[in-house]
């Protein structure tokens, strides 16, 4: 998922994202870049402290994963004894295959629980009628994704959008895309658009 892993970051952590606000209330957060302590040495998706100083643990998955909530929690203490404080965790999961993984850890005397997204379930209008490039090449995630006609109109939002953000905005939606095995379809409709053409050219 490296690709995938890249682009989604870099469309969370831009500023004004209207998918981090849906995830955490918070239009922008001070990001951490952070190494988890020992176990397996993981390396957190995105950390991020909000003005009160608490802290936002937001992770991207794309495959559903039996152990996944066992991670979480590793990556719930770890955090902890790295800033000492214990960070609210949010899942956000993009894959295709239906979400089935569980958003909790429970054993005798312990009970962890994570919030899990669903990226199908965040609004793709609300999403493609953003003025942030990185919210309208997420819809293509969303139930709207799915609808005639979806790539069309994300493009027509990304040739709309600054000349200076456009070249990011496609190359992002390619990448996006390929998560819904949408990416030949996106670039189709991309050769369409004489504005758009010229910049894959």
């Amino acid at each position: 998922m490296h690709e995938y892993d890249v682009a989604l970051k870099n469309i969370l952590t831009r500023p004004g994202s209207s998918v981090l606000v849906q995830l955490t209330g918070a239009s922008s957060l001070k990001w951490i870049n952070v190494e988890v302590p020992k176990v397996s040495n993981r390396r957190v998706d995105l950390l991020g402290e909000l003005p009160d100083r608490s802290l936002v643990h937001i992770e991207l998955q794309s495959r559903n994963e039996k152990d996944f909530p066992l991670r979480m929690a590793e990556y719930l203490f770890g955090i902890g004894r790295r800033y000492g404080r214990l960070p609210r965790q949010v899942v956000l999961y993009v894959g295709q295959a239906p979400l089935r993984m569980k958003d909790r850890v429970e054993g005798p005397d312990v009970s962890l629980r994570f919030h899990l997204v669903d990226i199908r379930d965040l609004d793709g209008e609300e999403l493609l009628a953003s003025s942030n490039a990185g919210d309208n090449v997420l819809a293509i995630l969303t139930r709207l994704g799915g609808q005639p006609q979806a790539v069309r109109r994300i493009l027509t939002r990304i040739a709309a959008g600054r000349s200076g953000n456009r070249d990011g905005a496609l190359a992002e939606l390619f990448i996006i895309a390929g998560l819904r095995k949408m990416e030949g379809e996106a670039r189709r409709e991309a050769k369409n658009m004489p504005i758009l053409n010229d910049i894959m050219d």
